[in-house]
């Protein structure tokens, strides 16, 4: 049971990290975004496009580790090493950055907290699995 929440969770965790590289990567200049990322206009978000475009590609390739890591462990189960690596890999490093997010200030443990928790949690029930 504590492993099918592992993958629940790590799956989880891709997805939102699929979103946020659509949002940074594909998105970037639409003003529903910059909402999000509390970009003031079209000028600062055009400036900041380059950054945000990398960033989101960090964020897509975090999420394909998980989701390589869950496929894995699914198909071959809870004894899978490679599974179980790429998602402790993949899921500590999603922590990771949500902890290094919040060190930007106060105002980014709302979007630290959101970007942090699903990997937390899918963190822990893989080590416990």
């Amino acid at each position: 049971m504590i492993g099918i929440l592992a993958l629940v969770f790590a799956g989880l965790a891709a997805l939102l990290h699929v979103y946020i590289f659509i949002l940074e990567s594909v998105r970037w200049s639409r003003p529903a975004t910059w909402k999000v990322f509390g970009i003031a206009d079209q000028r600062a978000a055009d400036i900041t496009k380059p950054m945000a475009y990398n960033q989101g590609f960090y964020n897509l390739f975090l999420a394909v580790g998980a989701a390589v890591g869950v496929i894995l462990w699914a198909v071959n189960g809870v004894g899978d090493v490679a599974g179980r690596t790429l998602l402790i890999f993949s899921l500590g490093s999603m922590l990771a950055a949500a902890l290094v997010l919040v060190t930007s200030g106060r105002k980014y443990l709302r979007p630290a907290t959101l970007q942090g928790t699903l990997p937390l949690i899918g963190l822990v029930l893989t080590i416990l699995a």
